[in-house]
């Protein structure tokens, strides 16, 4: 029969002062890892916004030259359309003045509400 050695205070010590190292590297640890995942969040959250703003430069880009081909369409229908509108006011300028009053009553109309 073997016999085993009897355990002393001292014995017991040590080993909670090795449990107290080992938990306060583990929290240093635990610390640590919680920084780097903390950095990579906010690295990676820049990223995703430097990314999301040039998106939105673009696509204000592209609805500013859409806009600006839209006005140079209106503009070039209304001077195309501009000289046949005066030369019917000058025709018929009874039924012109009638519909100017119906147009300014519709819309008066619609502001009022």
């Amino acid at each position: 029969m073997a016999r085993t050695k009897r355990k002393t205070p001292k014995d017991i010590d040590n080993r909670i002062d090795a449990l107290r190292a080992d938990l306060n590297s583990l929290q240093d640890n635990t610390k640590g890892l919680a920084t780097d995942t903390a950095d990579v969040a906010t690295g990676r959250a820049q990223d995703a916004l430097r990314l999301a703003e040039g998106l939105a430069q673009r696509a204000l880009r592209l609805a500013e030259e859409t806009a600006s081909g839209y006005r140079d369409d209106i503009e070039q229908w209304t001077n195309d359309n501009l000289d046949d509108a005066r030369e019917r006011v000058r025709e018929q300028p009874l039924a012109a003045l009638m519909v100017s009053l119906g147009i300014g009553a519709i819309l008066g109309a619609l502001l009022l509400r």
